[in-house]
């Protein structure tokens, strides 16, 4: 009978054990579901209409479409979608003039991988790159790469850099625009080649590469994002990557250092910006809405873009001060090649 009354008690104790179990769970859940409500009342911001995320580059651009891989997870973060609005012209500046003119309720922002150069390239930039915004994100970093049409008479960087000497000024380089990190590539690649050749800006990078692909330019320095597609598929030749190691996007180009050319490093990263005056509150759910986003997308963003987030770009402080040394590297590098403001 003890033996019965010791195995009821454990049975007893078993159900006490489950019944609390299905208690805290039910509790957790309650409190998953809750949190959200929770939040708002604590006053965290959620956008009641569509945001825009303006793209300062015509469509087909390393911006546009990092813009448009992001701007989907964002809206289904925040609940509303994040629109993305091309808004071509002046090497990014009418776009980025647009937002830093905008109100800043959270509803217009800018992804600009030129925005730190502008200021080397540009002699009246009709708004302040740094103090005009605030910092929500860093989508990513990516090398451009050195290409040249198929039909050029070149297979290396050696071999197109030789041409370019014996004939100078009779070959197009293909432009994103006056300001363009494309822009600012080549002019590297022009300091350290010592070539002359014509500089033609198109309004973005993919009418950049089209050219490149016509033949109408012989050779750029695209970014990954925009040419990725043309070069895997033969349309254009890659001769470099311009950064010290290979690309895991383009495994088969040699760096700038293997094809002799170590001078040649340069990277584009995405800052996405808000106008100078929106709120924190604000400026905190984009940031996290957006962070996320990119998080999210990191495999998209490498095999489409060739473009890897990192970290350590968590406040608007990280993002504008990732900028400010933009700033100071491009103009410190395009004026030591002798490049002016125009």
């Amino acid at each position: 009978m003890q033996q019965a009354g010791r195995a009821e008690c454990a049975g007893l104790n078993r159900e006490k054990n489950k019944m609390m179990q299905r208690r805290t769970a039910l509790g957790l859940a309650l409190a998953a579901g809750l949190a959200p409500n929770v939040a708002r009342a604590q006053g965290a911001w959620r956008p009641t209409r569509p945001v825009r995320l303006v793209v300062p580059f015509a469509p087909g651009g390393s911006n546009d479409i990092v813009g448009r891989i992001i701007a989907e997870a964002a809206g289904n973060i925040l609940g509303q979608p994040v629109v993305v609005e091309n808004r071509a012209g002046a090497g990014s500046v009418i776009g980025a003039e647009n937002v830093a003119r905008s109100p800043a309720g959270g509803y217009s922002v800018l992804i600009n991988s030129a925005h730190a150069s502008v200021p080397a390239l540009v002699a009246r930039v009709p708004y302040d790159t740094v103090n005009d915004f605030v910092g929500i994100a860093v989508a990513g970093f990516s090398p451009h790469v050195l290409v040249a049409n198929p039909r050029a008479p070149v297979t290396n960087a050696a071999e197109l850099i030789a041409l370019l000497r014996a004939n100078p000024g009779k070959f197009n380089f293909a432009s994103a625009g006056i300001g363009s990190g494309v822009h600012l590539a080549g002019e590297i690649f022009r300091g350290i080649s010592t070539a002359q050749f014509e500089m033609v800006h198109y309004r973005g990078g993919g009418p950049g590469v089209a050219a490149l692909v016509s033949g109408e330019a012989q050779f750029g320095t695209p970014t990954m994002a925009s040419s990725l597609g043309q070069i895997r598929g033969g349309a254009i030749r890659a001769l470099a990557v311009a950064s010290s190691q290979r690309s895991p996007a383009l495994p088969d180009v040699p760096s700038a250092t293997e094809a002799g050319i170590p001078g040649f490093i340069f990277e584009e990263f995405f800052p996405v910006l808000a106008p100078a005056g929106t709120p924190p509150a604000v400026v905190a759910a984009l940031g996290a809405a957006f962070r996320t986003a990119i998080q999210q997308s990191a495999p998209r963003l490498n095999e489409l873009a060739g473009v890897v987030p990192r970290p350590g770009y968590d406040t608007p402080d990280q993002v504008m001060n990732v900028v400010r040394e933009g700033v100071k590297t491009y103009t410190d590098v395009l004026r030591a090649a002798g490049v002016k403001p125009e």
